[in-house]
């Protein structure tokens, strides 16, 4: 399912054909519109809409385009609008200095009297932004108290614009214009930012996708921007679509409710197998320090599954490129349970591999890698970092800087009886990469991968 964050269904462009607009869009997986309205008299519009159409939200707002019209009265209006049951975020608000339809001055007095009253509401704030990063940014520095939750909507900065607002704690919202080939900022922007971070939007009537570029643009076409994001990020189109309607979940409790304590979930074309939240790390950055879903997979435990419900969840494992025991915790903290699942997917002709913090022969204090020969194909260990004090110091073991040198020892044991050895690091401040790879590649002779940590989890 598909989150249409930012639509103008109310608008004119649609008044022929709105009922086969909506229609189309649920066809097309796009559960949900948030149809953002723009004026007062739109916002009545919007509101009938929604009334009509179960899977249509509204936002209500005065666009910066209108700010020299706002009149005396008009901020009440808003406020007893904004209490309509189907009402879900106030805006778009904010400033355009691109088309400057309403004075600056105007715009900026307007768009701080805008910002107190979205506040005062409580709802999620929609913010148009163009060619006036740093004044927005300015005025919400001097506004805000940390308490904002919002989405820059069809955003158009650059990487540092980005990394400031996600600091601040708002979402970005991205358009079709990300699948034009000329987006190369836009893109990178998609393949640098989590997607835990990003929304997804038509803004139609306007930004139509390739391949309908120049078109009316309409909810059902977002699927192709869709598309695109995943492509960027290396991800599954079902991926993109879990994320992202998470993601507007969280910020205007619009969607379905995730399914919590999964034991197996899907990535891309991997199945990963979660055994635990058991860990034998209390790593710094791990993220579940923050929340327990992982790519829009809610992983938290009641209780650790069977190793009987553990097969029948994972079903034809050869529908998958692979089954990974890895999930929320340390997988080999139940050594036995993965020693039965893969017996069982090998059986049925699965490929399977092991992500571990490497510490299992300390834990268990034996060498445990000739019980996983001919049962695992690969194995993924996480090294992340060059010496055991900043080892110990970022991933705090049980077992102190000894933990260090269990996972090199963990690595060389591996390689004996493990047909794929892989040492990882996340790129966290102050570990020197560099000197991770040479250990990994030069000293241990197993390939080395880095993650980065805006990606973990």
């Amino acid at each position: 399912m598909l989150i249409d964050s930012h639509a103008h269904l109310e608008m004119k462009d649609f008044d022929k054909d709105r009922a086969r607009v909506i229609a189309r869009a649920v066809e097309a997986g796009v559960g949900y519109i948030i149809t953002v309205a723009t004026t007062i008299p739109d916002i009545y519009k919007a509101l009938e809409i929604a009334q009509k159409n179960e899977s249509v939200y509204v936002s209500v707002g005065i666009h910066p385009h209108e700010a020299k019209d706002i009149r005396e009265g008009d901020y009440a209006k808003l406020r007893s609008l904004a209490r309509e049951k189907k009402v879900v975020a106030f805006g778009e608000i904010g400033l355009d200095f691109y088309r400057n339809h309403s004075p600056r001055e105007t715009q900026v007095a307007r768009f701080r009297e805008l910002l107190r009253l979205g506040k005062d509401l409580g709802l999620p704030i929609i913010f148009h932004d163009r060619e006036a990063h740093e004044e927005i940014l300015d005025i919400l520095r001097k506004e805000g108290d940390g308490q904002w939750k919002g989405v820059f909507h069809c955003f158009s900065g650059d990487f540092s614009m980005a990394q400031k607002i996600i600091q601040m704690g708002f979402f970005l919202s991205i358009p079709g214009t990300v699948t034009f080939s000329k987006s190369t900022t836009q893109q990178d922007i998609v393949r640098r930012i989590p997607l835990e971070k990003i929304l997804l939007e038509t803004d139609c009537p306007y930004l139509a996708p390739e391949p309908y570029r120049g078109k009316r643009n309409e909810p059902a076409f977002l699927r192709h921007t869709a598309e695109k994001v995943a492509s960027l990020k290396g991800l599954s189109y079902e991926d993109a679509c879990r994320i992202t309607s998470l993601n507007a979940k969280t910020l205007f409790g619009v969607g379905e409710e995730t399914a919590k304590g999964k034991w197996v979930y899907p990535i891309r074309n991997s199945l990963y197998v979660n055994i635990t939240n058991r860990c034998s790390n209390r790593c710094t950055f791990c993220a579940k320090n923050t929340s327990y879903v992982v790519k829009g997979h809610d992983l938290e435990l009641d209780r650790e599954p069977s190793i009987e419900e553990l097969v029948q969840a994972v079903g034809d494992p050869k529908k998958y490129q692979e089954i990974v025991f890895c999930g929320f915790g340390e997988p080999l903290l139940r050594l036995d349970t993965v020693k039965a699942v893969a017996m069982e997917m090998k059986k049925k002709g699965a490929r399977v591999r092991i992500d571990t913090d490497g510490q299992a022969n300390l834990v268990y204090g034996r060498n445990i890698l000739p019980e996983l020969k001919g049962l695992v194909d690969a194995v993924s260990v996480s090294l992340n970092a060059e010496s055991p004090a900043k080892y110990h110091r970022l991933c705090r073991s049980s077992f102190g800087e000894e933990g260090f040198h269990g996972v090199l020892d963990f690595i060389r044991e591996a390689k004996k009886v493990i047909p794929e050895v892989v040492a990882t690091v996340v790129e966290m401040p102050g570990v020197d990469v560099e000197a991770c790879r040479r250990l990994a590649e030069e000293e241990l002779g197993v390939k080395f991968k880095r993650r980065a940590y805006a990606e973990v989890g």
